[in-house]
C-alpha cells in the first residue's frame, strides 16, 4: 500500500519525505530500505511493540510498514502534459492515497513557485489537474455507457453514476465529495479516479507559527478546504521535522519537550497515513519475536491468520484473542485467562485494533 507526497515546488515536500525516511533509518529493527530513489519503506510508530517487547523478553520487534512515493513536482497544465505533468499523473495513479504538502510561511529566502503564499489556490492548482484529467477518463466511461445502454439497459446506472460523478468534477469539486451507495461505488471500483484517492493535508508550518497552528489564518485555509473534501490536516513544521528525525533517543525527547510536543509530527502523518489506507494492525507476542501485521478493516480471523502464512488460513480451527489493553491491565497471558479474558474465535469473527492472537490451525 503505497502514499503519495505531492505538492506544488518549494513546499517542503522532499523536504518531508527525506524526514520521513531518515526517521525510517533510525529503527533498530526495522531500518529504512531505499527501493527506488523516491521510494522509501518505514515503520509505524506502535508504542504497543516496546511494552509487548519487554514483557515477553522478545528477541525480535517488527513493525507494521508503510510505503511513502515523493512524486514529482507539478505545474499548472499538468493534465495537458505541461512539466512533468503525465509522469506526475501516472504516479499518482499508482499510489493508494494522496499526502499533499501545502506551504503556510513566509520566507524570502525560499521563492515560491507563484510569487506569494497562499494555501487555497495552492491545493486548487493541484486539485485542478487532478479534476481535468478525471473528467477525460469520466467523458469516455459515459460515452461507453452510452453505446452499451442500447443493447442492455443494464448499463444505465453506470451512465448516471459517471454523469454525477462529472457534474461534481465539473463543479470544481473532487470525485470524493460525491456521496454514493455501496451500489454506485461497486461502479467506480475499476475507474481508478484521481481525485477518489483518500488524501490527507500537511500545513507546513514555520517555528513560530507551530506554537498554535490552528489558530494561524493560512491554516485555517487548509483546514476548511480539507473539511469539504472530508479530509484531516496535520499541521508540522517540516524544517523541525528534518532536526528531530536526524536525532535519537534521550537527545529526540529533549528537543520533543522544548517544543512541548508529546510526539514528532512525523509520527501523525505516518499513523494518520495507515488510517488513511483503511488499515490495521493485529499483533502477535512471544519470546521468538513481537509483531505487528497489517490487514485491512473488516478483515476476518482466518484471512488475518493467511498473512502470517497460506497453511494457517487453509488449516484455521479458532484464533485465541486476547485485547492489548486487558493484557497489560492484567499483567500476564495467564493472569488475563483467569479473569477469562482470552476469547476463542472463529472463522466469522472481525478482527479488530489490537487484538494479540495466537492461531490454531491443522493441515
Amino acid at each position: 500500500m503505497k502514499i503519495g507526497i505531492v505538492g506544488l515546488p518549494n513546499v517542503g515536500k522532499s523536504t518531508l519525505f527525506n524526514a520521513i525516511t531518515n526517521a525510517g533509518a533510525e529503527c533498530a529493527n526495522y531500518p529504512f530500505c531505499t527501493i527506488e530513489p523516491n521510494i522509501g519503506v518505514v515503520p509505524v510508530p506502535d508504542e504497543r511493540l516496546e511494552v509487548l517487547t519487554e514483557m515477553y523478553h522478545a528477541k525480535k520487534t517488527t513493525h507494521a510498514v508503510i510505503e511513502f512515493v515523493d512524486i514529482a513536482g507539478l505545474v499548472k497544465g499538468a493534465s495537458k502534459g505541461e512539466g512533468l505533468g503525465n509522469k506526475f499523473l501516472s504516479h499518482i495513479r499508482e499510489v493508494d492515497a494522496i499526502c499533499e504538502v501545502v506551504r503556510c510561511f513566509e520566507d524570502t529566502n525560499i521563492v515560491h513557485v507563484d510569487g506569494s503564499i497562499a494555501p487555497n489556490r495552492d491545493i486548487e492548482t493541484i486539485n485542478l489537474e487532478l479534476i481535468f484529467a478525471d473528467i477525460e477518463t469520466v467523458d469516455k466511461k459515459i460515452e461507453n455507457a452510452k453505446k452499451k445502454i442500447k443493447a442492455d439497459k443494464k448499463y444505465q446506472l453506470e451512465l448516471d453514476v459517471f454523469e454525477k460523478i462529472k457534474q461534481t468534477l465539473e463543479s470544481g469539486k473532487s470525485a470524493r465529495t460525491v456521496d454514493l451507495n455501496e451500489e454506485e461505488q461497486e461502479v467506480l471500483k475499476d475507474t481508478f479516479l484521481l481525485t477518489m484517492k483518500p488524501i490527507l493535508y500537511i500545513a507546513n508550518v514555520s517555528e513560530e507559527q507551530l506554537a498554535n497552528p490552528l489558530e494561524d489564518d493560512k491554516v485555517k485555509e487548509v483546514v476548511a478546504y480539507a473539511k469539504q473534501e472530508k479530509a484531516e490536516v496535520i499541521p508540522l513544521c517540516v524544517k523541525i521535522e528534518e532536526e528531530l528525525a536526524s536525532l535519537e533517543g534521550e537527545d529526540k525527547q529533549e528537543m520533543l519537550e522544548a517544543l512541548g510536543l508529546t510526539e514528532s509530527g512525523l509520527d501523525k502523518v505516518i499513523k494518520a497515513s495507515y488510517e488513511l489506507l483503511g488499515l490495521m494492525s493485529f499483533l502477535t507476542a512471544g519470546e521468538p519475536e513481537v509483531r505487528a501485521w497489517t490487514i485491512k478493516k473488516g478483515t476476518k480471523a482466518p484471512q488475518a491468520a493467511g498473512k502470517i502464512h497460506s497453511d494457517i488460513e487453509r488449516g484455521f480451527i479458532r484464533a485465541e484473542i486476547v485485547s492489548y489493553d486487558d493484557l497489560i491491565k492484567e499483567g500476564s497471558m495467564n493472569a488475563a485467562k483467569e479473569k477469562g479474558l482470552v476469547r476463542s474465535e472463529g472463522k466469522d469473527y472481525i478482527m479488530q485494533e489490537g487484538d494479540i492472537v495466537l492461531f490454531r490451525f491443522n493441515v
